[in-house]
């Protein structure tokens, strides 16, 4: 019953979401366009549930001849590759509006483990441990709402697992609720090397 209601869900806030924030989808398109070359919208393969890959989308923050396929916690400077719009999108968590998307298809959902990089083997290998491979990624999660950045590869993984083991719509609930005054407060975000281990 869990699944069906949490599928429910996501499909009902993700559509919701879509419709209301549309405006703000133009509006951050074009400052996007004017700000710097390339397209729009970023996708990138990261690993979903069962460790299937699938394209995460999001709206475009780095320069288009920035590295690919690289997590941004291991670039030396990210700075550099950063658009100005793009650090905005970022620390407000904006450029993550296109992932309602994927959480529509059902890639994704609201609330799960964040989808890795296919670059990031360790913190893949590092969920494993706790079974944090086994459920749809999410849009925010326990990790997000309890360190996100600040937090060491194992720590994120013990915390997913958590989420796994307890997940229930309450906890979904309490995951969503929480995450609302993190992303207005911009905890937790480091880029690149300056962030904790």
């Amino acid at each position: 019953m869990y699944s069906i209601l949490k599928r429910l869900g996501d499909i009902s806030i993700s559509l919701i979401a879509i419709t209301l924030f549309c405006p703000v989808f133009i509006l951050i398109a074009i400052a996007i366009k004017l700000d710097s070359e390339g397209p729009v919208i970023f996708k990138q393969k990261r690993f979903g549930i069962h460790k299937k890959t699938f394209y995460v989308f999001k709206f475009r923050t780095m320069k288009v001849e920035s590295p690919k396929y690289v997590a941004t916690r291991d670039l030396q400077n990210p700075e550099q590759w950063i658009t100005r719009v793009g650090a905005f999108l970022r620390k407000t968590s904006l450029d993550e509006l296109p992932q309602l998307c994927n959480i529509l298809v059902g890639d994704m959902s609201i609330v799960g483990p964040r989808p890795v990089v296919v670059s990031e083997r360790d913190v893949i290998e590092a969920r494993e441990k706790y079974g944090a491979n086994d459920v749809l990624p999410g849009l925010t999660g326990w990790a997000k709402i309890n360190g996100r950045d600040n937090l060491s590869t194992d720590m994120k993984a013990k915390l997913d697992g958590y989420y796994v083991k307890n997940r229930s719509l309450i906890m979904d609930i309490k995951c969503i609720v929480r995450t609302i005054p993190y992303v207005l407060k911009r905890k937790g975000i480091v880029e690149g090397s300056k962030r904790e281990s």
